[in-house]
């Protein structure tokens, strides 16, 4: 009799933004641009890499994308032997379009396909929270479309939310890159209380704009003064920029996550925003392109069940 062949499965996870100007390590948004993981079971780990990141990612078991397999067998009690991944990387990488989220959800996701299904989202949500340090890339790169999380302890509540298709967006990616870990190095360890409660007002209107259809809000909606103002000195740029993007009719104009990539929300015609936007970011100095991105209202999905 033949062996049989290894379970495999296959993977889509989409692109994210956080924070969204005021929703600082709350909110996500997801993208209609994605990542494949394709994983079957094996011996070993290995992992080959098309598109981003290929010839520089890690290709064996440090590499996140199989940490996250193992950290999926782990958490549903099943030993790991290993597994052979095939990702077809999309996502831009380290410019704040959440390509570190997307590759911890897409190896739980693949992991816990494998296995069946046995982790609920709410414990893949978790699980890939406590990998990345925080909920709101991972939140919206699972559940898709707009995404509002909260942790406690160890527990993450997330509640996903539909986006109005009267707000467009334009997403700037510069090709300088940029670190998360060298953005929250400049962050405050305290901000003025009048700071706080002037997040706290602008995010609740943020999220009453967009399910109420009101999105000339998002104008006073998206301002920050949480993370934008500090990592400003990271991004010379961003200021000079961004004003572009709202001369050219753009609503706000924010960091996507810890940037270097800055989203415009736009209530008409994308395209003399992307203009804009490339045409101030050039001004300055920084190559880069704009692109219209469209939400992802699905999250992280198996597109191919495993089968052996």
């Amino acid at each position: 009799m033949a062996p049989q062949a290894a379970l495999s499965a296959r993977v889509r996870v989409p692109a994210t933004s956080a924070n969204l100007g005021p929703g600082f390590d709350a909110l996500g948004l997801a993208w209609a641009l994605y990542n494949e993981v394709q994983v079957s079971e094996a011996d070993s780990v290995t992992v080959a890499i098309e598109g981003e990141g290929a010839g520089r990612l890690p290709s064996g078991a440090d590499n996140v994308v199989a940490r996250g397999v193992r950290a999926a067998y782990e958490a549903a009690g099943h030993p790991f032997r290993g597994c052979a991944l095939a990702c077809v990387n999309r996502i831009p990488a380290a410019r704040g379009l959440g390509s570190s989220a997307a590759a911890w959800v897409g190896g739980l996701v693949a992991g816990n396909a494998l296995l069946g299904g046995p982790l609920s989202r709410d414990a893949l949500l978790a699980l890939a929270a406590r990998a990345e340090g925080h909920p709101d890339n991972v939140a919206a790169a699972l559940l898709g479309g707009l995404t509002v999380a909260c942790t406690d302890g160890d527990r993450v509540t997330a509640i996903a939310l539909p986006v109005p298709t009267s707000v467009r967006w334009v997403a700037l990616i510069p090709e300088v890159t940029s670190s998360t870990a060298e953005a929250r190095a400049v962050l405050p360890a305290q901000v003025p209380r009048g700071d706080a409660v002037f997040n706290v007002q602008r995010v609740a209107l943020l999220l009453a704009a967009l399910q109420a259809g009101r999105p000339e809000a998002l104008a006073v909606a998206l301002d920050d003064r949480l993370h934008q103002p500090y990592r400003r000195r990271l991004f010379p740029w961003m200021e000079k920029v961004a004003a572009a993007a709202r001369e050219a009719g753009a609503l706000g104009c924010v960091l996507s996550g810890a940037g270097p990539a800055l989203l415009a929300a736009v209530a008409g015609d994308p395209a003399p925003v992307a203009r804009a936007l490339e045409s101030a970011l050039t001004g300055a100095g920084v190559r880069g392109a704009a692109r219209a991105l469209t939400v992802d209202a699905a999250g992280a999905v198996c597109v191919e069940a495993p089968s052996p």
